[in-house]
């Protein structure tokens, strides 16, 4: 009842588009759902944000348009209702990397070259104005739902997250808090698709970029190369790490952003899998924790790694997460 509602509610992006095959396309962790348009050869998705869900189409289309002024490829916008939370988009079709690469799995090293080139395009430009811009320690506190809902799940405990918090901050501040640059935050390969008939840059579409905000330049790479939902081959990350930055003060960089990073998807996952009821999250878990891993050893996270007291998602442990109760 509520999906025709707001398809009812939609009209006002709809007009022309009467009659058409409607098509629901799979969506996320938002709370956004997608539909696809057809008629005839005609193509558009209808994206459906509703009001006060956490995101707000007027920043997807503010940071689409300047992503597009760039020479890159987000999906235009054929028209809007931002008041009732509907875009209607540019269907780039369904080649997306995760996709492609499950079927061409040779195609790693092309796919990943054109997205971290498309990074270094996007930095070398100036950031539109108004973008959130956390400090270090913001980030740093950023990491608590990893106590509150994996830790506390597993345990029964939330523990104490304010020496881990403090350690990282630190890290942070040392290592990776310099100029900021626009970060698109889930940059990795389920929101980029391939578009082979286009050039240079914008030969990769891009998705699910409403959040971005400004941060540091390793940020979109780590959520590139550390992938929540597919793994990345270790030449691969180490190319496209190389072909970024190849210097020590980046590495550095890389790893204490992909600890904050994977520490949030930690907690993140936990509480769609327990608040949301989405219990497919904890089997990324693992995949998160092994990148947590690879992170802490690099010696700049010393005291982060000595501080961080959770415990390793076995299967016990996420079976405790899943009848965990909020």
């Amino acid at each position: 009842m509520l999906a025709r509602l707001r398809l009812q509610q939609a009209q006002g992006v709809l007009g022309g588009w009467e009659g058409a095959i409607d098509t629901p396309l799979a969506g996320d962790a938002s709370a956004r759902s997608y539909r696809r348009l057809a008629l005839g050869d005609r193509r558009a998705v209808l994206m459906d944000s509703p009001p006060r869900s956490g995101d707000d189409p007027a920043d997807f289309v503010a940071i689409g348009n300047h992503l597009a002024a760039l020479g890159l490829s987000p999906p235009r916008v054929h028209a809007a209702d931002i008041p009732r939370g509907f875009l209607l988009l540019e269907d780039l079709g369904d080649d997306l990397f995760a996709r492609l690469l499950a079927h061409t799995p040779s195609a790693e090293a092309e796919l990943y070259t054109a997205a971290t080139d498309v990074l270094q395009h996007l930095h070398a430009s100036p950031a539109p104005s108004g973008l959130a811009d956390l400090s270090a320690q913001e980030w740093a506190h950023a990491i608590t739902p990893a106590f509150e809902w994996y830790r506390h799940c597993a345990t029964g405990n939330a523990g104490n997250p304010a020496a881990t918090v403090a350690a990282l901050a630190t890290a942070l501040d040392s290592h990776a808090n310099g100029p900021r640059v626009l970060i698109l935050r889930d940059y990795h390969a389920e929101n980029l698709l391939w578009l082979p008939e286009r050039k240079g840059v914008a030969r990769v579409g891009l998705l699910d970029f409403q959040l971005g905000q400004m941060g540091q330049p390793g940020y979109d790479l780590v959520s590139l190369l550390q992938d929540a939902r597919r793994d990345v081959a270790p030449e691969t990350e180490q190319a496209m790490i190389a072909r970024f930055d190849p210097s020590a003060a980046f590495a550095a960089a890389y790893a204490v952003l992909g600890a904050q990073r994977n520490l949030r998807i930690l907690g993140i996952f936990a509480r769609l899998a327990v608040a949301a009821g989405k219990p497919a999250y904890l089997h990324l878990i693992p995949r998160v924790w092994g990148h947590l891993q690879r992170n802490l050893a690099h010696p700049v996270l010393a005291d982060v790694a000595t501080t961080l007291d959770l415990p390793a998602p076995t299967p016990d442990v996420l079976d405790r997460i899943a009848r965990c109760r909020p």
